[in-house]
């Protein structure tokens, strides 16, 4: 079943442009990946939406993924509320979709 993770993250003024360059620059070569993007919402906070074969292949990529985040952890601001830099939500497909 196809399993999606979306991280939220919201960079340190005057840092987005290094955040993007280092967010690019990663390696994702996770199995199971199947699509990633990044988005810039209108409040400067971004989201890094994944598309995963499977759950346990996410929960299988984490160290490496926080391995990443770890590169480019400076960059971002504490989002509170005990959040700390990053703001994830992850889970199975409940329904999916095609228009294409």
């Amino acid at each position: 079943m196809t399993a999606f993770g979306v991280v939220r993250f919201r960079p340190k003024s005057g840092l987005h442009d290094e955040f993007e360059n280092l967010f690019r620059s990663l390696s994702r070569n996770f199995e199971g990946l199947r699509k990633f993007s990044l988005i810039k919402s209108a409040d400067g906070t971004y989201c890094s939406i994944g598309e995963w074969d499977s759950f346990d292949h996410m929960v299988a990529a984490r160290p490496k993924m926080i391995n990443n985040l770890d590169t480019f952890r400076h960059t971002l601001e504490d989002l509170g509320e005990e959040r700390g830099v990053t703001d994830a939500v992850s889970g199975d497909a409940v329904i999916e979709i095609s228009f294409s």
